[in-house]
């Protein structure tokens, strides 16, 4: 089992609430298959909670009730399990090109018995027309300058990209502004989650869409 560190518990009790049995067996999972198949370095192991379930986890607090998301890029279901679990009022659509991740998230997803969880296996520009989201998210999956293009097209012309970037973030805005605003970013805003909770809060970009044209 994986050990988990007081300060992790409590707010990991906080964040998952009654859910909090389904976050330990992901994290199991992550750290027994998730780490066979390559999906998670087996460095990561003792850092699990702290550097990767919790850091996804608190982004849910930037998104509203009912919303239907798409997790771009989703490899080991980060953040997209991870909001599954923490908020099942959340539709979840998890896309992953990659054949073997797809099957491993297929496989907890059953597992865990999250209902609220579609997978596709497709890429994110493949995946526009199929998916009308109301917010996007992504984790490591590219720079803003790229990124911005593959997630706020799944919004159909409305709704939030939240995306977690690190110090970096500011910087990124700057160099991706001219594209985010091309293709319908209105504001565009750094956002600190999980202040109160974690030693080291997750830093998101918060991009709100909403193109000229376009009815919600």
């Amino acid at each position: 089992m994986v050990e988990i560190t007081v300060a992790e518990l409590e707010a990991a009790e906080k964040i998952f609430g009654e859910r909090l049995d389904l976050a330990k067996r992901y994290v199991e999972h992550l750290a027994t298959s998730g780490t066979e198949r390559g999906l998670i370095g087996p460095r990561e192991i003792p850092r699990l909670w702290s550097r990767h379930v919790l850091n996804c986890a608190v982004i849910e607090s930037a998104i509203a009730m009912d919303s239907h998301v798409a997790d771009v890029g989703s490899g080991a279901g980060l953040p997209g399990l991870c909001l599954a679990i923490a908020r099942p009022d959340l539709e979840l659509t998890l896309i992953e090109p990659l054949e073997r991740r797809v099957i491993w998230l297929q496989e907890v997803v059953d597992d865990l018995g999250l209902d609220n969880v579609t997978i596709m296996r497709t890429r994110a520009e493949l995946a526009v027309g199929m998916v009308d989201a109301d917010v996007v998210t992504a984790r490591a999956v590219s720079a803003l300058t790229n990124l911005a293009g593959l997630t706020i097209p799944l919004l159909n012309g409305h709704g939030e990209v939240v995306a977690i970037k690190g110090r970096s973030a500011a910087e990124e805005i700057e160099k991706a502004t001219k594209v985010i605003r091309k293709l319908g970013g209105v504001a565009t805003s750094v956002v600190v989650c999980g202040q109160e909770l974690l030693e080291e809060p997750t830093t998101v970009v918060r991009i709100i869409v909403n193109k000229p044209g376009k009815t919600a």
